[in-house]
């Protein structure tokens, strides 16, 4: 095995100490050896991970609560070095020494984006599933017809560049490889079934585990698009006449009173568990059913239920009313708004709600949307604006929030982003673009609120007139104002009395500990929210400069209005952002580097030392990520 190997095989399993000693014999005897081999672990009590160390594998653990098929291959690809990814079920054992090669092989060609191979079933295996293999598996090779994609990750191989581009949907309860090729073909890409590289297919499933099986994917059918309900009489007409076909296939071999009974149990438990499917997949609209499919009982939410008080909980999705959408969260920006929250003070000015859920940046995926939604769908990767009103009335239609009678701020009047499930409404949520990440994009907020600030002080576009700015306190905001006015050709110094704070700041921005020379700068931005800054910059400006205000919250401060006055100078406030700001936010974002900005985050389950963080100011900027390997 390489220590840069062309191929990575990551071998999914629980509890697979049965099997899995002649998966790794069969894996040993390979002929193509360009390869490493990651096992991934969702909870296994047995000795599975032990085998796997001692065959070499390296181990990556995944939560028992957090599995899904999809999601447990993107992280093992994520931890992967290949270029080329086999994927193995831990009860398939490859049939002969050229199972690698021939199944890695058509990859090779710049359009082909996917392979499977061949299955066959085990002597222990149920008699119609290993029928079921044969036809599902012929043994002549083919192209996957578009019209009728089809892929098996039990064995499956796939180009991490590809994946890259589209990871595997996590949300899926299964078939989330016939989800990916299907995305592939659809892009002119070719999947490749290719009968030479073959496994030997394993299951021992009791009678309501085939049922099980079989509604999962009968659900994950519909959602994908491959299944309706009018494919229901199809269904079962196929399993009556494969019924038939077993009946003979057991005569022929001398085997029918033995088997007739198994044959019929069978034929009944998956056409049952597919109908099934099918039919109550209409459910998985609805997200509640979809976050129990997922989940279990319910999904965690950070709660906030008085002063201090706080701790992760299980939740139920609600029904989605007409213009909601569901997003699964997967990073969240922390502030010191939400740790006023959480520690009781009155953020913004108002009265806490609680219960609350805290979090009002952040970035996720769509997985269903309500009624009447039409600018949505499953997998668009959002964020969305943080202060919402009414919609409805003539200063929401201007895109002015802030006047509407009806505000409500996420994570602080109504529910926020801290949690695995965010419902908001989709005319304030926003498309992320494709060359942006899920953790960069949830900059856009603190982002669009500075350029809002930006846009009211008279900073609109690059070619601006050239502006001597000083921009203090060198925080989020700070720092993203810094960003923005440098890409735009002004010239930018940035203040803040830690230097440590300073040393993120690339070439061309310059640095200072002391606020000695005011008078020099024409723009001045105030981003601490901190009185004595504050109060120096009014004091000390130069005459007709501009004074934006950026920090929250200020305290009070003594102003001689009379100096202000008669010193030309101005003082613009802003707060929030609206549907222009946030779009501004997006366009500019893949052009910051925002690295800086990306080195604590912690998990969900760790929001004590997240907020910990937050208030010892330890990071530029801490995220709260929902789930690992989010991207």
């Amino acid at each position: 095995m390489s220590d840069t190997p062309e191929t990575s095989i990551i071998i999914r399993a629980l509890n697979e100490e049965r099997w899995l000693p002649e998966v790794f014999e069969a894996i040993h005897k390979q002929r193509y050896r360009d390869f490493e081999v990651l096992l991934i672990d969702s909870g296994s009590i047995d000795a599975t991970r032990d085998i796997a160390a001692a065959n070499g594998a390296r181990i990556v653990r995944l939560r028992s609560e957090d599995f899904t098929f999809g999601h447990s291959l993107n992280v093992g690809i994520e931890a992967a070095r290949g270029k080329y990814m086999a994927l193995l079920s831990a009860h398939a054992i490859p049939s002969d020494e050229n199972w690698l090669g021939n199944l890695v092989e058509p990859l090779r060609r710049a359009d082909v984006a996917m392979t499977f191979g061949g299955q066959r079933g085990h002597v222990v295996s149920k008699f119609s599933e290993c029928r079921d293999f044969e036809r599902m598996f012929p043994d002549r090779g083919y192209e996957v017809d578009a019209e009728q994609p089809f892929a098996n990750n039990a064995n499956s191989a796939v180009k991490r560049e590809l994946w890259e581009k589209y990871p595997f949907d996590k949300g899926l309860p299964g078939l989330e490889d016939i989800d990916w090729a299907k995305h592939w073909l659809e892009k002119n890409q070719k999947v490749v079934y290719v009968p030479d590289g073959c496994i030997i297919h394993v299951h021992t499933e009791t009678w309501p585990q085939v049922r099980r099986r079989y509604y999962r994917e009968g659900m994950a059918a519909r959602w994908v698009g491959i299944r309706i309900l009018r494919s229901i009489p199809g269904e079962v007409i196929r399993e009556l006449w494969w019924c038939l076909k077993d009946f003979g296939l057991a005569a022929r071999a001398g085997k029918f009173t033995e088997l007739f009974w198994q044959i019929v149990r069978f034929r009944y438990e998956k056409g049952a568990g597919s109908v099934g499917g099918i039919t109550d997949s209409r459910g998985l609209l609805n997200p509640a059913r979809r976050a129990e499919a997922f989940f279990g009982n319910g999904f965690p939410a950070l709660v906030v239920r008085g002063p201090n008080r706080f701790e992760l909980e299980d939740r139920n999705v609600p029904s989605l009313k007409p213009g909601e959408i569901l997003v699964r969260v997967s990073h969240i920006g922390l502030t010191t708004l939400d740790l006023d929250v959480v520690e009781g003070r009155n953020a913004r000015g108002g009265t806490n709600t609680y219960p609350i859920v805290p979090g009002h940046e952040s970035s996720g995926t769509v997985i269903a949307v309500g009624p009447k939604v039409t600018e949505f769908g499953n997998g668009d990767r959002v964020v969305f604006e943080a202060t919402q009103g009414c919609g409805e009335c003539a200063d929401c239609k201007r895109d002015d929030v802030l006047r509407c009678q009806e505000r409500r701020d996420v994570g602080v009047a109504q529910d926020g982003a801290c949690a695995a499930f965010m419902v908001t409404r989709a005319r304030y949520a926003h498309k992320i673009p494709d060359n942006v990440s899920l953790a960069k994009a949830s900059l856009a907020a603190p982002l669009a609120g500075v350029h809002k600030g930006l846009r009211r002080l008279g900073s609109q576009t690059q070619g601006d007139r050239k502006r001597r700015c000083l921009v203090v306190g060198a925080g989020t905001i700070g720092h993203l104002a810094a960003l923005v006015l440098a890409s735009r050709g002004h010239e930018v110094t940035v203040y803040d009395a830690d230097p440590e704070r300073l040393r993120d700041f690339r070439a061309g921005i310059q640095t200072t500990t002391s606020l000695g020379e005011l008078a020099k700068f024409e723009w001045l931005i105030e981003a601490t929210g901190k009185s004595r800054p504050l109060s120096a910059l009014v004091d000390e400006g130069a005459p007709g400069a501009t004074l934006l205000l950026l920090g929250q919250p200020y305290a009070p401060v003594t102003c001689n209005f009379e100096s202000l006055a008669a010193s030309d100078r101005s003082v613009i406030g802003s707060i929030g952002a609206g549907r222009r700001d946030f779009d501004e936010a997006l366009a500019i974002l893949p052009s910051l580097e925002t690295s800086a900005f990306m080195n604590a985050t912690f998990p969900l389950r760790e929001y004590e030392k997240a907020f910990a963080a937050v208030r010892t100011r330890a990071a530029l900027k801490v995220l709260l990520a929902t789930e690992v390997g989010a991207v």
